[in-house]
């Protein structure tokens, strides 16, 4: 039995995200997405979605995308039991927040160019 799960995908592949204007396209730079996770309830704060987020990355960094990017809610404003994960939680996998069309919603990018290059 699965804990949790993520969808990972070029953002191409989701017209649906278009479509919502609160995560409309930032800009027209090649992005991937990480649409939605799920953990099942009782495997909760248990440090799943951080496993998730993290197997994530390696496979976008894998498919040599240049940017993953994330719809988190931020619970600080607006708890939600959502299926896109706590916007902590990916700034702690050093996301960054790109736009904020709502407040409690806001558009987060891993630019996997920008963090080697700091680590350099």
């Amino acid at each position: 039995m699965a804990v949790g799960w993520c969808q990972v995908t070029p953002r191409d592949a989701l017209p649906w995200l278009d479509r919502l204007w609160q995560l409309k396209r930032v800009d027209d730079r090649p992005v991937w997405s990480l649409s939605c996770l799920y953990v099942r309830k009782q495997y909760r704060r248990r440090g799943v979605t951080s496993q998730l987020i993290a197997q994530a990355l390696e496979i976008a960094r894998r498919a040599n995308a240049p940017t993953l990017e994330a719809y988190p809610f931020d619970a600080e404003i607006s708890p939600s039991a959502s299926g896109s994960g706590n916007a902590s939680t990916f700034a702690r996998a050093g996301f960054r927040v790109v736009a904020r069309r709502t407040p409690a919603r806001p558009i987060m990018r891993y630019d996997f160019k920008q963090i080697a290059d700091y680590r350099l």
